[in-house]
């Protein structure tokens, strides 16, 4: 197995050739159409062969073209079904694996970390990478006093492959878009390269980590595995056992389904308020269901991967809980002046606050219920709602602006949607906001409910 391509021109020339591809296969189907078969058995197979051939490429190259797959995941489930069903597998491969670093080059990345005698801190080492992400990929050992532990190892010049292949993405951006109907590609590329240098950096996800591993230590929910040793390149945290969340997906109980969803909307809200972080990186490959929560044949959420994370000390910002309440409440006006506030319409944009709220309410349905379950028809309605011209939530969608301040927190919170509508989990989506977001509760509610905690 070769190591990670990092030189400019085959990166370049790889990425080049998926729009190239797709070009040449969208001139296949035209002649597969002429001489007779159908559109729809045509279309399937153009389908199948663009997935295979993008998520092929991505995970060979890892680095920023493997980052910008695992984005694309999680909005899979927004994509018509005709779209979305022959993506799916390749998806979820492009999760859990991609080809190996070889181990020489593990090795010699160990040595330079840890010292040469690097083997004398583990009493076992595992070759054969356990999992592979967008920058390193993870081997199982156990550590010299004995705890089973998930090695860490950076690719060699996995950043600057980062940075080349998200800038050539983003010149193909416009390209690609046939490729993946309905995900705007531009904006989420350019978001992705700005946090490129945190997830580079082992020492602030070892320290995002570890804050997690504290707060949640006794959390009958949420297991985070503690960080062992860190160093540059290299992080060693505690082992984690459980089904991937991507195996839930495909093969997973509705009991499961179910559970995996109410924990993952818990941990999304409850982080922030806990830790003062949000882990931005909500794709299948970085959750798994453990067995032995609280109640008999429960489950627990494992989390993996602070390599992205936003920093909101005070939490998630009152402002969406307030506009959130007040959408539920039907305010209109008071809705529209609090997003003129924070920025989301500009000065120089009028907008009619009724048509504001009548955008609103269909996408935040889940919160208006006890319980809600998320599907992918129910996501892929909001997705055409708002993308079809025609429409006036399109139109008004396009006047509203996102302030940079809430860019990453609105693509982890559509992130874990599309996962949610993945699983088809129903989940009580309100009583996570009710103990969680604030400014949703009202003043006067928030009041009445402190003696009956306090005692």
């Amino acid at each position: 197995m070769s190591d990670l391509p990092r030189k400019a021109v085959t990166r370049t020339a790889k990425l080049a050739a998926l729009p190239l591809g797709f070009a040449g296969r969208a001139t296949w189907g035209l002649g597969k159409r002429i001489v007779g078969e159908s559109a729809e058995i045509v279309g399937r197979e153009l389908q199948q062969r663009t997935a295979e051939q993008l998520f092929k490429v991505l995970g060979e190259l890892k680095g920023g073209a493997m980052k910008f797959g695992q984005a694309l995941s999680v909005f899979e489930s927004a994509l018509p079904e005709e779209i979305a069903g022959p993506y799916r597998a390749a998806l979820t491969k492009l999760q859990e694996a991609a080809p190996p670093m070889p181990s020489r080059t593990v090795h010699s990345v160990l040595a330079e970390r840890l010292g040469e005698n690097w083997q004398d801190l583990f009493r076992e080492f595992d070759d054969r990478p356990a999992a592979a992400a967008s920058i390193g990929q993870v081997h199982r050992a156990v550590w010299h006093d004995g705890r089973r532990v998930a090695v860490k190892v950076q690719y060699p010049g996995a950043g600057e492959a980062l940075l080349s292949d998200l800038t050539q993405l983003s010149r193909f951006a416009r390209l690609l878009g046939p490729l993946v109907p309905g995900v705007d590609i531009k904006p989420l590329i350019t978001e992705l390269k700005d946090r490129v240098s945190e997830e580079l950096d082992y020492g602030l996800e070892a320290q995002a980590q570890q804050v997690h591993a504290e707060e949640f230590a006794d959390d009958p929910d949420v297991v985070v595995p503690d960080v062992v040793h860190q160093c540059e390149q290299v992080l060693i945290t505690k082992w984690i056992d459980g089904i991937p969340l991507s195996e839930i997906i495909a093969d997973g109980t509705q009991e499961q389904r179910d559970r995996a969803g109410q924990l993952l909307a818990r941990f999304l809200f409850s982080g922030p308020a806990r830790t003062g972080l949000l882990h931005a990186d909500p794709h299948p490959g970085n959750f798994r269901l453990l067995p032995g929560g609280p109640g008999d044949g429960d489950w627990r959420l494992g989390v993996l991967d602070f390599g992205t994370v936003d920093r909101l000390p005070g939490g998630l910002p009152t402002p969406i809980g307030e506009s959130l309440r007040m959408t539920l409440d039907g305010e209109a006006e008071a809705v529209y002046g609090l997003l003129r506030s924070e920025g989301f319409v500009k000065e120089s944009i009028e907008l009619d606050p009724g048509a504001v709220l009548d955008y609103l309410l269909p996408i935040i349905e889940p919160a208006r219920v006890d319980e809600f379950t998320f599907t992918r028809g129910w996501i892929r309605s909001q997705a055409a709602r708002i993308a079809d011209p025609r429409s006036p939530a399109h139109q008004l969608g396009k006047q509203l602006n996102l302030p940079p301040a809430y860019l990453l927190i609105h693509r982890v919170t559509l992130s874990t949607i599309g996962v949610l509508c993945q699983l088809g989990a129903t989940v009580r989506l309100r009583e996570e906001l009710d103990a969680w977001l604030p400014g949703f509760l009202p003043v006067e509610d928030t009041d009445e409910e402190e003696p009956a905690a306090e005692a």
